[in-house]
């Protein structure tokens, strides 16, 4: 609710766009009614997140208000809907067929993608991406397909000036869209077929994904960057510009995230804004001890405030944490890889 309100002021001050931990194909259908109105809330809702966060009260909220705020503002100021994570789970990773079929398509080819990729299930599963014996990834068939991918996005570019005379810009950046994508799934199925010791399998897919995602963000920056900057809003661990690092199970994990990769592309265009929490009833947080990180920050900020990373002391880890929460406690090396903290003293359940 904070980042919806939030969103709404940085709009009055040039913001034309907001981009989410969700799938950047899948929110296209989330743009199209936020600057358009094609289709129904329920529509974009269902069908224009991954992740199950089109469940989420807070993104429905934001959607439908950035809908009224379009609905009598010419194109030019219109506010746009972002997803840029790659179309992946925690443990699968879709078929790259249909991402591959929509370019073949609009480019009027004949091909037979779905010869080559065969049963979609047989990507999906969630065997096809812990198991490296029961990968696709690395069969003749998924390296062709890799090839014909390629070929289908230099074919696009080639042949650009014609095919936007014929549809549209939006149209031809849309089945781009859809295109990397595709070629991107090609690329994490391959890395999921590498017969490494689980931990550095694990690194290299998360890698991967990171690596998807801030290509995906410098796109959407190239797209929006004439128009005004753009608000993304995702987990601590994609966004910072230090290494990232995750404890699961008996693995530890580390790997360059997004931000680090954007971040070190573009310099001081992009900022980082840690989010941070002092207690929640709904995780069963509890209240933090008062020599850490979030102990400092609650003892602080009663409701929630914004303060510059420079200006939090030092402190120690929370340890009270448990991984099924899904929060990252704060120490000294993730927050020198952000310029400010946002912090909220109680999260509250949202209805």
């Amino acid at each position: 609710m904070l980042r919806n309100e939030l969103f709404g002021q940085l709009a009055g001050e040039g913001f034309r766009s907001i981009a989410l931990e969700t799938d950047r194909v899948a929110a296209l259908v989330v743009n199209d009614f936020v600057q358009d109105g094609v289709g129904t809330l329920d529509a974009a809702m269902s069908s224009g997140f991954s992740h199950t966060l089109g469940e989420v009260a807070a993104n429905r909220q934001l959607v439908a208000w950035m809908r009224g705020y379009n609905e009598d503002r010419p194109a030019a100021e219109r506010l746009a809907f972002h997803g840029f994570d790659a179309p992946t789970e925690m443990f699968s990773a879709p078929s790259p067929r249909c991402y591959l079929e929509d370019a073949r398509d609009y480019l009027g080819l004949d091909l037979d993608i779905a010869g080559l990729a065969g049963d979609d299930q047989r990507w999906s599963r969630t065997e096809a991406i812990m198991d490296p014996a029961m990968s696709v990834g690395a069969t003749a068939d998924a390296e062709r397909l890799r090839a014909l991918g390629d070929d289908l996005l230099n074919l696009l570019y080639a042949r650009a000036p014609e095919l936007i005379a014929k549809t549209s810009r939006a149209r031809w950046v849309r089945v781009r869209t859809q295109l990397t994508a595709g070629l991107g799934l090609l690329r994490y199925h391959r890395q999921a077929a590498e017969r490494l010791e689980q931990g550095a399998r694990i690194c290299l897919l998360l890698a991967t994904r990171d690596a998807l995602m801030a290509q995906n963000l410098l796109d959407i920056r190239a797209v929006e960057d004439r128009r005004g900057p753009t608000l993304v809003f995702a987990h601590n661990q994609h966004l910072q510009r230090s290494t990232g690092r995750w404890r699961l199970a008996d693995m530890d994990l580390t790997w360059h995230p997004a931000g680090a990769i954007v971040g070190s592309l573009v310099g001081e265009r992009y900022a980082v804004v840690a989010g941070s929490l002092g207690r929640s009833d709904v995780i069963k947080l509890p209240e933090p001890e008062p020599d850490t990180y979030e102990g400092l920050l609650q003892d602080r900020f009663p409701t929630w405030g914004l303060t510059p990373t420079s200006a939090v002391a030092a402190a120690r880890k929370r340890t009270d944490t448990a991984p099924e929460q899904g929060y990252f406690p704060h120490d000294r090396e993730a927050l020198d890889g952000t310029d400010a903290v946002l912090h909220i003293n109680a999260g509250t359940p949202t209805a």
